[in-house]
């Protein structure tokens, strides 16, 4: 089932039923129209404070393998629900990832931060920064479990050239718009992380280096780490005094998820799903190194002018 829909629903001011296979959303005002939304195609839906669902649509979900994403009064994910995964592994993978060794755990951690610097380098070399290669050096001084923190150094060298340099890269602020471009598109990324980690029979709690008590997805966050750096390209290339309330805007950032990662050709959030995959066998000690998807570059900057199906 490939659902790659982003259904957005921050907005909306009304109720949400369940029709043979479809969701329909149904305005307060009766003088909008009524919209039929297939579940078949929907990845990712984003619920608003205003939008009322019942346990039947919540089940629905669940069963065509939709991440619900609930948003707080800023539009930023405040929680998230996802089917069960049906995996053939799931009991196996998650013990075997309560029982990682943790030089086994810190080593993942240091290939998937090398691979997240390198394609912050490769954003700002798409950007025109001529300086892009001190990124790349910065990827030799990572070790395992980045002791050190060379993430948090390369992230504040990154930020400031990549959106100036008083940009301070802030998730909960909803007033500067570059950081609400950010939030969004993460959100949308972390979704499709949801799934991934979902499909691939692995507990989305049981991170690598992220170990919130109150944060179910700690290895969600931890592996759309190298991914990043493609939304950002989108974002730092999307004018600053457009308004994240604008539909277009919205339909760029969803579409950030959409563009190609690699030379094979995968959108990112087909990459993310089976690099997920590839967790799951490193987390069962299959290989001794975790190989990780790394970020370019665009391939084709020409697709991030599509339109993008959007439910406003």
């Amino acid at each position: 089932m490939d659902n790659w829909r982003v259904i957005d629903l921050v907005g909306f001011h009304g109720s949400l039923q369940y029709r043979r296979g479809n969701v329909l959303a149904c305005p307060e005002d009766n003088t909008q129209p009524e919209r039929l939304l297939p579940l078949k195609d929907v990845g990712t839906i984003l619920i608003g404070l205003h939008c009322g669902l019942g346990p039947t649509v919540a089940q629905q979900l669940a069963h065509f393998d939709v991440v619900a994403l609930f948003c707080d009064w800023n539009g930023v994910p405040a929680s998230a629900a996802s089917g069960w995964s049906d995996h053939g592994r799931v009991g196996a993978r998650h013990r075997a990832q309560f029982e990682m060794s943790v030089p086994r755990r810190k080593n993942g951690w240091q290939q998937i931060i090398r691979a997240k610097i390198v394609g912050q380098a490769a954003t700002l070399r798409a950007l025109g920064d001529r300086d892009w290669r001190h990124l790349e050096e910065m990827t030799k001084l990572v070790r395992s479990g980045d002791p050190e923190n060379v993430e948090g150094r390369a992230a504040g060298y990154y930020w400031r050239r990549v959106l100036g340099p008083g940009f301070v890269r802030l998730p909960g602020d909803a007033e500067d718009e570059r950081n609400a471009f950010l939030n969004y598109a993460y959100a949308v990324l972390r979704g499709h992380g949801v799934r991934a980690v979902a499909g691939a029979g692995l507990s989305a709690s049981l991170g690598f280096f992220h170990r919130g008590r109150s944060n179910a997805f700690n290895l969600v966050d931890d592996l759309i780490e190298p991914f990043r750096p493609a939304v950002d390209f989108v974002v730092a290339t999307t004018p600053p005094t457009m308004s994240i309330n604008h539909p277009s805007v919205k339909q760029r950032l969803v579409l950030a998820s959409e563009q190609a990662f690699g030379s094979n050709g995968l959108a990112v959030r087909s990459a993310l799903a089976e690099f997920a995959q590839q967790v799951g066998r490193y987390v069962e000690g299959h290989g001794d190194r975790l190989v990780v998807p790394t970020w370019h570059g665009p391939i084709k900057t020409e697709d991030l002018l599509l339109e993008w199906d959007i439910a406003a």
